[in-house]
């Protein structure tokens, strides 16, 4: 079985993971790349063993996991630090998400990733779809989450304004009104993956109502 491969992105609070748990809910299965990242950073993983070579054994923790946090400010702080681990571990989740959609027996395989399009992952996938929302809405969830105002900032900041995602998408996802309006957009989504997954494989995937 060949799947229809779908790329998911958006940035903080853009309701890119509600589209995912909708996509699961229809039938999809869904990759979190967060997951397989934790995966990797686990005790004795290759992206453990990565992260070590590259910027020492004091971010391991004393299992000899990645000490995510310490990474995180570490990597926050030092660009070529960031640089150098994204260009180890990024590789590895790819390897890892061609080998999950490989071995499935669902139609439709999604990745959900905040940086697929920033880690050039987009040529993966037969679908790239994005999640967007107003850049003061994107604030106001971000803030109710539990960040600072000026975390959320930061943050979003860093994240940009969501042009190279929109350029590299095939589908865009605006959300910026109500959660049914965003259940009809992901219908109508799934509709549409439906047939392009004809298109590419002659068969149509089973909806979950």
């Amino acid at each position: 079985m060949t799947p229809l491969l779908v790329g998911l992105t958006g940035g903080l609070a853009s309701g890119k993971s509600t589209v995912a748990e909708l996509l699961a809910e229809a039938g999809c299965l869904v990759v979190d790349a967060d997951r397989l990242v934790a995966e990797l950073y686990a005790s004795g993983g290759e992206g453990a063993r990565a992260v070590a070579a590259i910027a020492g054994e004091e971010l391991l923790a004393d299992d000899g996991s990645v000490d995510r946090r310490l990474l995180a400010a570490r990597m926050f702080q030092d660009d070529p630090l960031r640089a150098a681990v994204e260009a180890a571990v990024h590789p590895l989740v790819r390897r890892r998400f061609r080998e999950l959609s490989a071995a499935s027996e669902t139609p439709i395989v999604v990745l959900e990733a905040t940086l697929l399009v920033e880690a050039g992952y987009g040529p993966d996938f037969d679908v790239v779809v994005t999640v967007e929302a107003d850049g003061d809405r994107r604030l106001r969830r971000a803030i109710a989450r539990g960040l600072s105002e000026d975390q959320a900032r930061a943050r979003l900041a860093a994240q940009g304004g969501g042009a190279a995602r929109r350029a590299a998408a095939d589908v865009v996802l605006e959300n910026d009104g109500s959660l049914d309006e965003l259940r009809k957009a992901v219908a109508d989504l799934v509709a549409s993956l439906g047939d392009r997954l004809e298109a590419k494989t002659g068969r149509r995937a089973e909806s979950r109502k």
